[in-house]
């Protein structure tokens, strides 16, 4: 018998108790602390999660170990070994759903070709949280993950995305480095249409979230802060 791949959603950001169980169901956050194998992108976010949501075992006790994007796509069969033994294990995201515009979606691959269960836990996804906020079209959407870093190609790939929403209505949504932030909405408003629909989605569960959405010409003259915040962009072309 083959252990179980638990899918284990952490918060978009740290916080305290209360905070934690407004995005995490009492049910997630006991099933996570049974776990004595852990799969994470980092193991001292993973470990700093353990400690949020509590667990049944001293954390020196937990075996963690890494799954990011210098790993190596040879050393993953080794990472799902001790679940393929028997033992249960959970795969963690630095923030939000694993498996999700995350590295981990490889490894619950190989778990379907092992013959692993795998059982997705419920939790925050900033990507349905912004498009449910959005008000943009929740029937048809395209997650994009990062647009190119080069500022050209990044133009090219907006004006690209734009003419597909709006010959299709397909909300179009990507993310970017908090960093990069201003940069990528600096491109949008200088290259999208006016009539476009544009919603940002900052600080997603957090006491300081923002959603904001409304046309390309609308935001021109009303801007919001979104340097080093994490963010979700969602474009719908009209």
């Amino acid at each position: 018998m083959t252990g179980i791949l638990y899918l284990v959603p952490n918060t978009l950001g740290t916080g305290d108790a209360d905070s934690l169980a407004a995005v995490l169901p009492q049910g997630v956050c006991a099933q996570a602390a049974q776990l004595t194998y852990y799969i994470g992108e980092n193991a001292k976010a993973t470990r700093a999660f353990l400690k949020r949501v509590g667990t049944e075992h001293a954390i020196q006790n937990i075996e963690i170990r890494e799954l990011n994007v210098h790993t190596p796509a040879a050393q993953i069969h080794a990472l799902l070994a001790p679940i393929v033994a028997g033992t249960d294990g959970g795969l963690v995201s630095d923030a939000g759903c694993p498996a999700v515009a995350d590295p981990g979606a490889l490894l619950v691959r190989y778990a379907h070709q092992c013959g692993v269960r795998v059982v997705p836990l419920v939790g925050p996804s900033s990507i349905l949280l912004a498009l449910m906020a959005s008000g943009l079209n929740g029937q048809s959407f395209a997650f994009h993950g990062y647009l190119p870093v080069n500022a050209n190609e990044r133009v090219r790939a907006l004006q690209a995305l734009e003419k597909q929403s709006r010959e299709t209505q397909q909300t179009q949504i990507f993310i970017e480095t908090p960093y990069r932030n201003q940069a990528l909405l600096d491109a949008l408003l200088t290259h999208c249409s006016a009539s476009t629909q544009l919603c940002v989605a900052v600080d997603l569960t957090l006491p300081s979230e923002c959603i904001v959405s409304r046309t390309v010409s609308q935001w021109q003259s009303n801007l919001i802060d979104v340097c080093k915040r994490p963010a979700i962009f969602l474009m719908l072309g009209s």
